[in-house]
């Protein structure tokens, strides 16, 4: 059981923070609610009115100072929002490659299957280019 302290991950190669993400722009956060966190004490947090106690972020110099990620938060229990609205990220170039590549096969599966039951040009008008846009780290 001591081998479970952690999680069952590898420490060595373990990151708090992915390669991979969904990133919006900030008016868009904006309109939908999404605030920067308020960074303060654990001692300051039972002064925020409970509106805004989602928002807090523990801040103690020296200690825990997590203000460099600039961290914006939402208020829901569901996101919902199209590609248009957000951008994967991925770590390099061979990612963005395979996540249009995984898209195009399963598009061409589609066309297939129409394909037996319709006219062949027909059934390509169902093909669906990717939709999102790809942001690439690396």
């Amino acid at each position: 059981m001591a081998s479970l302290e952690r999680g069952l991950v590898n420490p060595s190669i373990y990151s708090r923070y992915s390669p991979f993400g969904i990133m919006f722009e900030k008016g868009w956060l904006f309109a939908y609610g999404g605030r920067p966190v308020i960074y303060q004490s654990e001692a300051e947090f039972d002064a925020l009115p409970d509106a805004l106690k989602w928002r807090h972020v523990r801040y103690e110099p020296d200690r825990v100072d997590f203000t460099w990620e600039r961290e914006w938060r939402i208020h829901a229990d569901e996101l919902h929002f199209s590609p248009s609205d957000a951008c994967l990220i991925v770590p390099d170039a061979e990612w963005a490659d395979e996540l249009v590549t995984l898209h195009d096969a399963a598009e061409d599966s589609k066309v297939l299957q129409y394909s037996t039951i319709m006219d062949d040009f027909i059934a390509y008008q169902y093909r669906e280019d990717f939709p999102w846009r790809i942001c690439v780290l690396g």
